[in-house]
């Protein structure tokens, strides 16, 4: 064989090796979520998939396990807090077991909409309530936004607060949901998400506390005839990644990463903001809609039980101050 040919083949091999070294470092964080594929936040899931991989070369690339594939939540975060699962999109409301004062998102009324949760995200007293995952060997990275808190009955729509003593009503288990529908008189009852239409359908449950995002992609309106809006709560959700896997990525991979979350949060509460009305107006004739023009008046009795509840955590109350002031109050 020539030196001619033996150069070329050294440099082919070379180069194969640099390939083969490259294909060989980059890394595939799972990520896990309990929405379905429809749902907004899947959506910004997958906008973080599509956006890393270019952001850190090749570095870096997600993959998404929707619809509770991995587990609940609480079986998640259990993974993430030992390093068995990189990252997830999850609830505040589940969040807040990890970090109690994120309750304070929960505050009743304290929104009026989608767009007013939003600009509270970027305040300090929410940047320290990522803060508080730390405790839980996680790393917080943001919030996005599901819509506005709403009542939907399995018959006809709630229209005081007297409707809805005694009835079974599904929630998402965590202290501030709790105090808020215990407080009413209905009977909050803890039912996993992927559950919530059989439960519906065969009368284990009167009503659910749910977002119309969540409502309109699980169908829930095919086995329930009653919508109240009452817009009485927010819920985000939050963007976080299991310490081992964050501490283990490069500078350059962390900021990159930080950027490419930072858009989709954004992205995903602008398309959250339009979904909402879009979302009722799709539920236009499948059921009977009320709206409780006045909930704060109506829910006053739960809404102090809550700010009651919340007495314990300082860091709730900065962030009540930070969003009065926000909206101007």
């Amino acid at each position: 064989m020539t030196f001619a040919k033996l150069t070329k083949s050294a440099l082919i091999g070379a180069l194969m090796a640099t390939v083969a070294a490259g294909v060989a470092q980059a890394r595939d964080l799972r990520m896990g979520l309990i929405t379905p594929p429809s749902h907004v936040w899947t959506k910004v899931a997958n906008r973080i998939a599509e956006k890393l991989p270019e952001a850190t070369n090749g570095e870096l690339t997600v993959s998404v396990f929707p619809a509770g594939q991995l587990g609940s939540e609480q079986e998640m975060f259990q993974q993430m807090s030992a390093g068995l699962l990189d990252a997830g999109l999850m609830t505040a409301a589940i969040t807040s077991l990890r970090a109690p004062s994120m309750q304070g998102w929960f505050t009743p009324y304290l929104f009026s909409d989608v767009t007013e949760a939003e600009k509270a995200a970027s305040l300090p007293a929410a940047g320290q309530m990522l803060d508080e995952l730390q405790a839980a060997n996680l790393h917080g990275m943001g919030y996005t936004f599901a819509g506005m808190r709403q009542i939907l009955m399995k018959d006809k729509p709630a229209t005081s607060v007297d409707d809805l003593k005694g009835k079974k009503i599904r929630i998402v288990p965590f202290p501030a949901m709790k105090v808020w529908w215990g407080e009413i008189g209905a009977v909050p009852t803890p039912v996993n998400l992927t559950e919530v239409y059989q439960a519906l359908q065969t009368g284990l449950l009167d009503g659910i506390d749910i977002d119309l995002d969540a409502l309109v992609g699980l169908k829930f309106d095919e086995v329930a005839k009653g919508l109240t809006i009452t817009n009485h709560m927010a819920f985000p959700a939050v963007m976080m990644v299991s310490n081992p896997t964050w501490n283990s990525l490069s500078d350059a991979d962390k900021e990159a990463f930080q950027k490419v979350v930072d858009e989709a949060l954004a992205w995903g509460s602008a398309q959250q903001v339009e979904a909402e009305k879009s979302n009722l107006a799709a539920l236009e004739g499948k059921l009977e809609i009320v709206h409780l023009d006045d909930g704060a008046k109506a829910f006053a009795a739960a809404d102090d039980a809550v700010a009651q509840s919340f007495a314990q955590y300082p860091l709730i109350a900065a962030f009540q101050q930070e969003v009065a002031a926000e909206q101007g109050q």
